[in-house]
């Protein structure tokens, strides 16, 4: 009994330890108990969730076969039962799953290295990521990456997205730290990576938080911010401390936008006369200072209330698609953001997603703006923009640095918080008409970061 009793606290000793490692170190229990037994189950079970997925394939293989096995019955215990076998090797067909690798772990799950069969696409395993997530008991299993012959499958515990905490400023140049990606990695804009970013989504769906976020970032660098609001500047005037400029009329847009161009020329006409393919790679006194382009609600720039818009439209059209096709040398990035947009909005606003190589896709009301921020990239990334429940504000689907489409969530960034980041920064904010049309503002040591020419 003695000895019972001593099992028993030992037991219970452990089950205490383990409750409080888990509880108060949940990193290094995952690391150091979690992670070696969802691997053991893994390995274990991989041939049954492959054949209950249909991934396996049969093979022929030689294998041990016996015709028949002799039956001793109560009328052949005095006597030998002989039986003759014709063929003991025999070619059968077997079921083979694909070869699984090394589990690696992660903060929240695993990745592994799937080799592929004959005649199997990655596209194969995107269909049956949910029925191994289900099998696995993990929130998702995705392919995030394909070389040939093989896939990468990331299976992850829980969602990473249901609390998001993070901040915004990363300290460098041009980069933006808004939220957290699926797999628990920090989602990071670089301008100078991808230049130019569309934002769609809908009322309540975390569009206009991720441009608070953007501007809390972008507010301590030494970068200058352009906004265009047609909301009658409702949405960006609050932050006028640290804009540069703000247009919230069409004729204001106008004028706006030839000075932006007239700009952008004006740096091409620098960075010819010394030789340098953009402006990264002019001398530090000669290298203008960096423009981000915040537009609100794109759709008003394209609408027409009658004809005698049309020819203001074009021009509007006109010169921020050329904006957008020469500002990525010279310093010029564009965020463009917008509840609905569309085909329908004109061809410009086709010509000018496709110079938007960065994507965001919140919650949307009607299918066609998920196609126009997705449809040209991933059918997975737009099947999953689609089902973005309205309880969580802020979810969006992101394709940008990386060359893949993630799940992400912007950190919650409230209006009072941006209005002060605003106008904390508010001296770093230089004059519109001394910017375009003086010598070039040189940046702050703490934001000389070093690129290479090409970045």
């Amino acid at each position: 009994m003695t000895d019972f009793v001593l099992v028993l606290g030992a037991l219970a000793a452990a089950a205490a330890g383990l409750w409080a490692w888990r509880r108060f170190h949940p990193v290094s229990f995952w690391y150091g108990v979690g992670f070696p037994l969802r691997a053991a189950l893994v390995y274990l079970t991989w041939h049954h969730v492959a054949s209950g997925c249909k991934l396996t394939r049969n093979r022929r293989r030689f294998r041990l076969t016996l015709d028949a096995i002799p039956v001793v019955g109560p009328a052949s215990r005095s006597a030998a039962t002989v039986v003759e076998h014709k063929r003991r090797v025999r070619r059968v067909d077997v079921e083979r799953s694909p070869r699984l690798g090394l589990l690696r772990p992660t903060r929240l799950g695993w990745r592994m290295r799937l080799r592929l069969h004959d005649g199997q696409v990655p596209a194969d395993y995107e269909k049956a990521a949910e029925g191994i997530a289900h099998a696995w008991r993990v929130h998702s299993v995705r392919v995030v990456d394909v070389r040939p012959g093989s896939v990468t499958l990331w299976a992850t515990m829980r969602d990473p997205l249901v609390e998001v905490v993070t901040v915004p400023e990363t300290g460098e140049l041009l980069t933006v730290r808004p939220g957290k990606l699926e797999n628990g990695r920090d989602w990071v804009i670089d301008f100078r990576t991808v230049p130019h970013w569309l934002n769609v989504g809908a009322t309540q769906s975390g569009k206009s938080n991720l441009a608070n976020a953007l501007l809390k970032g972008l507010a301590p660098q030494p970068v200058a911010l352009v906004g265009f609001d047609l909301k009658g500047g409702v949405e960006f005037t609050p932050y006028a401390p640290r804009l540069s400029a703000l247009a919230t009329t069409r004729k204001e847009s106008v004028d706006l936008l030839v000075d932006l161009v007239g700009e952008v020329e004006n740096r091409m006409a620098t960075c010819r006369a010394h030789g340098a393919r953009n402006v990264w790679t002019l001398p530090e006194d000669l290298r203008p200072m960096p423009i981000v382009v915040l537009v609100d609600e794109v759709a008003e720039l394209f609408l027409m209330a009658a004809k005698s818009e049309k020819d203001e439209v074009a021009k509007t059209a006109t010169a921020l698609l050329r904006v957008a096709q020469l500002g990525r040398a010279f310093a010029v990035y564009l965020v463009v953001c917008g509840q609905r947009v569309g085909s329908d909005l004109g061809p410009g606003v086709t010509a000018l997603r496709a110079q938007l190589s960065g994507r965001v896709c919140h919650r949307v009301n009607d299918p066609e703006t998920a196609n126009m921020a997705l449809g040209d990239l991933d059918p997975a990334a737009l099947d999953a923009a689609r089902v973005i429940a309205a309880e969580t504000p802020g979810v969006c689907i992101v394709a940008g640095q990386d060359g893949s489409w993630h799940r992400a969530r912007s950190v919650y960034v409230p209006e009072h918080e941006a209005e002060q980041a605003a106008r904390d920064y508010a001296h770093l904010t230089p004059d519109w008409e001394t910017l375009v049309g003086s010598a070039p503002v040189i940046r702050p040591a703490a934001f000389q970061v070093p690129r290479s020419p090409s970045g």
